[in-house]
Formats: structure tokens, sequence, C-alpha cells
């Protein structure tokens, strides 16, 4: 039985009449009546009955009539489902981002964008460091993530610039410079600095510790934090001084102050990566929709 026998079925059913359901269908009459006959021996009884006006459905055919039109609706219904996932309106879709990428008006500003004009598809967020969410992605945990853009980049990987970041200094309340409006960096020579372990996010390590050579000393190594929203809660604690992502400077934290570096400017760059194969429609749209708020390809 296929699916053109149903919608022939239910077209004579409604119209009572072989010969109209044949000009609704566009098909003769005489091909209509041959599928008709066909269908009741494939189904082995008669699913209409002549009339002196044209046809009426048997019992069995009313029967037959309730889950036919149950099939061609989900049958449509199904075909919408497809056709809306391959333009990917609908489905799970997963974003990784790293900690401080989170406090970036440009990540929420994107985000909320797309759940305007995607509202059925699902999102799921992961937050991680820079190689962890380099490693979901390439398993599929995660379609795209917002990283911080080191000087290597991973096989397979397409990065697209999302904003550029000035860095702040981020003191202990009680720190000798904590309500001074700008330092130098070279101030802090005698400060251990709390910071992410290399490894986990090689970009923000390298800026700092590039920064510090820059203004003429090596930092001293403080505490490790394992996420950068740590850092600001360990120098609260008075582990140490360090540098942060401007956006990160909405963490109200008590014990600690937030203050501009005084000299060359330091900055670090956000970043949307997504893999390099061919992208599936959610990712399509999403990266799309990145593009037209001023996004890049790097």
């Amino acid at each position: 039985m296929e699916l053109r026998h149903i919608r022939y079925f239910l077209a004579v059913a409604e119209e009572r009449n072989v010969t109209r359901a044949a000009e609704r269908l566009g098909i003769g009459q005489p091909p209509l009546s041959q599928q008709i006959h066909a269908l009741e021996s494939e189904i082995g009884v008669r699913l209409f009955r002549r009339t002196g006006h044209g046809v009426v459905l048997t019992e069995a055919g009313e029967a037959f009539a309730v889950d036919a039109q149950r099939i061609l609706y989900d049958t449509r219904l199904a075909v919408e489902k497809a056709q809306s996932a391959g333009r990917g309106e609908i489905g799970q879709f997963n974003i990784g981002f790293t900690g401080s990428a989170a406090f970036n008006p440009v990540v929420s500003k994107l985000i909320r964008a797309y759940r305007q004009d995607y509202p059925n598809v699902t999102l799921t967020l992961a937050e991680g460091n820079t190689a962890q969410l380099l490693a979901y992605l390439g398993d599929g945990r995660v379609d795209v993530a917002f990283v911080r853009l080191g000087s290597q980049s991973p096989a397979g990987v397409q990065f697209h610039h999302i904003a550029i970041e000035p860095m702040r200094v981020v003191l202990p309340a009680t720190h000798r410079l904590a309500k001074k409006r700008r330092i130098p960096l070279s101030a802090l020579a005698e400060d251990p600095f709390v910071m992410l372990p290399r490894e986990a996010s090689p970009t923000l390590h390298d800026v700092i510790v590039g920064a510090c050579r820059e203004a003429g000393f090596e930092p001293i190594a403080g505490q490790q934090a394992p996420q950068l929203s740590s850092v600001v809660n360990l120098v609260a604690a008075e582990f140490g001084v360090s540098l942060v992502p401007a956006s990160v400077c909405q963490i109200r934290v008590e014990g600690v102050a937030y203050t501009d570096v005084l000299g060359n400017a330091i900055s670090i760059r956000l970043s949307l990566a997504s893999r390099m194969e061919a992208a599936p429609a959610k990712t399509a749209n999403f990266l799309q929709k990145a593009f037209a708020l001023g996004a890049s390809i790097i």
C-alpha cells in the first residue's frame, strides 16, 4: 500500500464521487477507479458502495478512513518536522563558553538574538576552560564554543573573531594600590599573581606573562585558579593580584578592587570556535547570526 492510495481513497470518501475526486486529484477517472479497486483487493474488503449519485463508505470504509486520515496527518507532520530540522529550526544546540565569556555583552546579545529567531531550538550551555571546550568541540559534546584563542589552532577547528577586551588589574581591597584609578604594571613586580594553569587557558596565561615581561619583570607565580571566575575570589582572599578581561569586572566580590593599567594597553581576544567540517543547519544559523552582529572569520 502506498501513500498515494490513501490520498486517493480519502479524496473519493470526501467528494463521494469518483469523477469529482479525479478532478480534484488531477488524474483521470478510470485510473482513479482502478487504484481504488486495487486498494480494495489489497485490503480484502469493499470500501465504497455505489449509489445513484456517487459512492458512500461501507462500514469497513468508515473504519479505514479514521486511520487513513491519521496516517496522512502523521506523514505530513513527519515531513514538516524533517524540513524544520533541515532548516535548523528545531532540535538541540550545545554551546560551550569559558567563565569569562559569559560576562561579555556580545555573547549574551548573540545568544538572545538566536533564541528569538529560533525559539523551538533547545539550548544547552556547558562551561569550561579553553582546553576543555576545544576537546568538547572535537568529540561533539558542544556545537560551538566561546574561547580565548591562542597562537595554536587545533586541526579541524574554525575560529571566528567576536571581541577584543581590555585587561584590568584586580587587587585585594587591602592592597596598597587598591584606591588608584590607574597603576603601572611594574608596580606589581613584587606581588604573586593568581592565574589559571597554562594548560587550561594558554592564551590568558601568555597574555599576563607577556604583559609583565614587557613591563620589565617576571611575574611571581601564586595560587592557581580552576576557573577565571575563581581568580577574583582568590584575590579577595589575598592570595595575590591578577589581570582579568574587563567583562569579568562585573563580578562584584567583597574585598577586591579593579583598576586600569597605566601605559601600553593590554587586551585579549574572545573567539567563537566551530568545527571546520560542513556545518549542520543549527550551527550555520548560529554563525550567520554571529556574522550579523559583527563576527568575522579569523
